[in-house]
């Protein structure tokens, strides 16, 4: 299986430099069929086959991030205050999301994840974006805000950028600053969220592995090559506008989880 965990890392990696929406949106549907169809190699029973997913998504966004924010640091594309601002509240929905997410069984979080799959591909296929724009909102609704993204976040296994950018962007940020500073959001997501699966898959004894949920042959096929291929996604963002392959994109991610949520 590594080679299919190579290719994944490889599309994961890139759309999170490219698009901003993280690579989880790729990772987790992609990574849930190969556990589910072969659990034989991976070792992973259906009913935690999500879960690992989603687990072993956000693991690998501890290498992909650090790689999409640095290269988007050094292009001055990353807005370091309002980062730490919302660090706190990130941490605390990422552990949230974590603690509901061991809490549902495999088909419901298969489905949740399949509904925000396909609102996902929506706001992408239409480019939709809040209404208005507004100044950058103070330190306690900044705080829920972050609280809210940390937590749909780690629930489904993403990266934030989804929920990050459309609210960056509503609040004049511009496009490519709103990018970097959502991959920049990312890491304290996936820490929070990676750690708490880790613990809360040993806890339930739902696996054996030190790792808990996180299927770690998985985690470094991906994040090897994710980390590697984010910086090309960067670079395409700088130079190109991303608008068609947002919409390619997002009719994936729409026939994607119609078929999670109706299989």
């Amino acid at each position: 299986m590594w080679f299919e965990f190579a290719l994944i890392g490889m599309a994961a990696g890139y759309l999170a430099g490219f698009l901003g929406v993280g690579g989880g949106l790729v990772m987790v549907p992609a990574m849930t069929f190969l556990f589910l169809h072969d659990t034989a190699s991976s070792g992973v029973t259906a009913d935690v086959a999500i879960h690992t997913a989603i687990a072993t998504s956000l693991a690998t966004m501890l290498v992909t991030s650090v790689s999409s924010l640095s290269a988007h640091h050094r292009k001055g594309a990353v807005q370091w205050p309002l980062v730490r601002m919302m660090t706190p509240g990130l941490v605390v929905g990422g552990v949230l999301g974590a603690i509901l997410a061991s809490r549902l069984s495999g088909e419901m979080l298969q489905k949740v994840f399949a509904i925000f799959s396909v609102l996902a591909g929506l706001q992408l296929m239409l480019a939709r974006q809040p209404t208005g724009h507004k100044p950058m909102s103070g330190p306690r609704t900044t705080s829920i805000v972050s609280v809210a993204i940390g937590a749909i976040s780690s629930l489904v296994g993403i990266g934030g950028g989804s929920l990050t950018v459309p609210w960056l962007l509503w609040h004049r940020v511009r496009a490519q600053v709103a990018v970097g500073t959502s991959a920049a959001c990312g890491f304290p997501i996936a820490v929070a969220g990676a750690m708490s699966y880790v613990f809360l898959g040993r806890m339930t004894g739902e696996t054996t592995s030190i790792t808990g949920y996180v299927h770690l042959p998985a985690f470094l096929g991906i994040a090897i090559t994710s980390a590697l291929v984010a910086p090309l996604g960067v670079a395409t963002v700088h130079r190109l506008r991303p608008e068609l392959v947002r919409r390619v994109f997002g009719a994936f991610m729409f026939a994607v989880g119609l078929k999670m949520l109706f299989d």
